[in-house]
């Protein structure tokens, strides 16, 4: 569907009494502002039949002319949630006009049916989402917030170019899918694969191998014919370790300016150990690849991403994360290719046993043609207890 077609459709299904401001595609999302959105979050059958009908992923946003200031949506907050919720902290962000709420009792700040919620929404006009305050508070998730609400315009202009491209008209007819690896193949360390379409291009991974000095063996080969930063529509990590993200920042560094996907866990993990990774480097007396400023553009650019949820991230792939029970967050990448023209997994790390802390990985998937798979305890004499 055109952008018109999708358009209308949205105009003929939301009554006109929500007050529709704009409608606009942010990263992989379709985001429809409204001064009334509590209308929709009171019946969510519409959204639905849009959905369904256009094969976008919705999101309902308030439009900013109508949101409450932050510290007034914070008192009215206050007022609306009981003292058995808990709240910790009210962290707003107004690119998204969502405001996360960390409380002790999720249970008790949702209330029954979602009542509060839905006071929230009406008396504030900010979304609000409730997370599970942490037993420690965490300095790297605050100091991520506060950057993120410090760039929300940059941000936002991000989000809307990122959506702009990803639903950019198809030229290309779908045909062949190659695959390169830049790293990781036959040893340990620097994971990156390439994966290109006629239309596309996507990187899986981007790591180091922290285990040599030599920048030849350390780093991706990102020097070779297949490799084009200014033709890369995005880049997909599946867990924070650094053989699988340690090399991230360094795309910024040298032009790229596209989006990063991964599980929400992974997003602050991974900006966490890239800056011990630097700290370790300078300690050393190593000159690291890449900065500080430049792992802040990776979190800029970072669209987190729930596991089973299909998100397109160009004109004819569409992606799915899968819980891969290696670590937090830690996710298999299933990857569809055209309209049924290919699909692949990709699995990361990943592990198969329960643990006390961690689920087993997924091993279900609606269609797969190729599977790529880490290996490095797979040898014949490799017993799994």
């Amino acid at each position: 569907m055109t952008y018109s077609e999708i358009r209308n459709t949205i105009l003929e299904k939301i009554p006109p009494e929500a007050g529709i401001s704009r409608i606009e595609f942010e990263g992989p999302r379709l985001s429809i502002y409204m001064k009334h959105p509590e209308i929709l979050h009171e019946n969510n059958q519409i959204v639905g039949d849009i959905a369904g009908t256009i094969k976008k992923r919705i999101v309902i946003r308030s439009d900013p002319s109508v949101r409450v200031r932050d510290l007034e949506a914070e008192k009215i907050i206050k007022e609306i949630l009981s003292e058995e919720a808990g709240l910790v902290q009210s962290y707003f962000d107004p690119t998204l006009g969502e405001v996360t709420l960390e409380v002790e009792r999720p249970g008790a700040a949702i209330g029954k049916g979602g009542v509060n919620l839905r006071e929230i929404v009406q008396k504030t006009r900010w979304t609000p989402k409730v997370v599970r305050s942490p037993p420690i508070p965490s300095l790297t998730i605050k100091q991520i917030r506060g950057y993120l609400y410090s760039k929300s315009k940059e941000r936002e202009k991000f989000l809307r170019e990122t959506g702009e491209s990803i639903f950019r008209p198809q030229f290309n007819q779908s045909g062949d899918v190659r695959i390169s690896y830049l790293g990781s193949a036959r040893h340990v360390g620097r994971s990156a694969l390439l994966i290109r379409t006629r239309e596309s291009s996507l990187l899986m991974d981007c790591g180091i191998n922290p285990g040599t000095n030599r920048a030849i063996e350390m780093y991706p080969r990102l020097d070779i014919e297949e490799f084009d930063i200014d033709r890369l529509d995005a880049v997909v990590i599946t867990h924070a370790h650094l053989d699988h993200c340690g090399f991230l920042p360094y795309l910024y560094k040298y032009g790229y300016d596209g989006p990063v996907y991964c599980s929400e866990p992974t997003s602050s993990l991974m900006t966490l150990l890239q800056g011990d990774y630097l700290d370790v480097m300078t300690k050393e007396g190593r000159a690291p690849a890449y900065g500080a400023e430049d792992i802040r553009d990776v979190i800029i650019h970072t669209i987190p991403l729930d596991w089973g949820e299909v998100t397109d991230v160009s004109p004819d792939i569409r992606i799915t994360l899968h819980n891969s029970g290696h670590i937090l967050g830690s996710s298999l990448v299933h990857l569809h290719i055209g309209k049924g023209l290919h699909n692949i997994v990709y699995t990361g790390d990943f592990k198969y046993g329960k643990t006390l802390l961690l689920s087993p990985a997924v091993s279900m998937f609606p269609r797969v043609e190729t599977l790529i798979m880490e290996s490095t305890y797979g040898a014949p004499d490799n017993i799994v207890p």
